[in-house]
């Protein structure tokens, strides 16, 4: 009987490869395009973008940290920044006093907006224009599968 081989085959390794190039690479480009065009990390404007989506632009931290994929007490520390800037205000939830919220303010969309042009141009640049619309529909898929499973180890502990 045959033991499985502890290393992964050449195609496995090539897509690993490619993929961590990716993992790596894109957010610290993304990072350097925006720290320099509009003085914010690449996290940070995240996490402006997902209170921008939000309904009524508010969003529970608890919430917001889980769909940035972040800690508490890194976002915590970025909405201390972003309450300083006037980007955000933070209040009790009123529906359940045990949440905080977090809302987007006029000046927070108004720095999103701003930001927003140069950033999309790079991420179509790096991300959609190399790829087809086939390649793209099939990345999504794939991407959103791996997504699934990473959620569901996080949610383990």
């Amino acid at each position: 009987m045959d033991t499985p081989s502890p290393w992964l085959d050449d195609e496995q390794q090539a897509l690993w490869q490619a993929l961590l190039t990716v993992v790596i690479a894109l957010p610290a480009t993304l990072d350097r395009q925006l720290q320099r065009d509009a003085g914010v990390s690449n996290f940070e404007y995240g996490v402006l973008a997902r209170l921008s989506m939000a309904d009524g632009d508010t969003m529970r931290l608890s919430e917001l940290a889980r769909d940035c994929d972040s800690t508490q007490p890194r976002l915590s520390k970025v909405m201390d920044r972003f309450e300083a800037r006037d980007w955000v205000t933070r209040r009790p939830d009123h529906g359940d006093g045990r949440y905080t919220l977090a809302t987007l303010t006029d000046a927070g969309r108004q720095k999103l907006a701003e930001s927003a042009p140069e950033h999309v141009a790079q991420v179509k640049r790096l991300v959609f224009d190399p790829l087809t619309a086939a390649q793209r529909r099939h990345l999504t898929t794939a991407l959103t599968r791996i997504a699934a499973t990473l959620r569901q180890e996080l949610d383990r502990g």
